[in-house]
């Protein structure tokens, strides 16, 4: 089904369609990480990408519990966005061999990663509310500020030293 496929047809199939797409979004974030773990030489971004690696566990957990306040089961649908940016990931980080370069990188594609999960919840959240459906909200609350929190956390290891390694 695509985003504006004829199976859309009122907002509540629209808020379905985005929970099953940042679903599958966050299922191939948890395959993803471990290799941009073991591909990271900085031990604070390891460290990072670790603690990020839980969270995102979390992340799916609280998308399974929204999905049976619904009553649905939990599903995902192709995310051809998040594909994007975890093969473009994958494709940079098979070019680079100076690791300092290579940190910076994953910095790079984490951040792209966790704007792209701030924009699906940002809307999640906006629609949920909109629906009177305040007890999901809240989920995709929790999981929208932790997204900004890594966000910062990848920007503060960029600013305080693994962009200026990699310079």
């Amino acid at each position: 089904m695509g985003l504006f496929s004829s199976d859309i047809k009122t907002m509540d199939d629209l808020f379905v369609h985005t929970m099953k797409d940042i679903y599958y979004a966050e299922n191939q974030i948890l395959k993803a990480l471990p290799d941009m773990i073991e591909k990271a030489s900085d031990s604070g971004l390891k460290q990072g990408l670790t603690s990020h690696l839980a969270e995102t566990k979390n992340h799916v957990a609280r998308l399974d519990q929204a999905f049976k306040v619904l009553g649905m089961k939990p599903e995902g649908v192709d995310c051809p966005a998040i594909d994007g940016i975890i093969d473009e990931t994958n494709e940079i980080a098979g070019e680079v061999a100076d690791k300092k370069v290579l940190d910076a990188a994953l910095i790079a594609a984490g951040q792209a990663v966790e704007h792209y999960e701030m924009t699906r919840y940002g809307t999640l959240i906006a629609w949920a509310k909109q629906l009177g459906r305040a007890d999901v909200a809240s989920l995709f609350e929790q999981t929208l500020n932790e997204e900004k929190a890594a966000d910062a956390k990848l920007t503060g290891l960029a600013e305080r030293g693994i962009n200026a390694k990699a310079a």
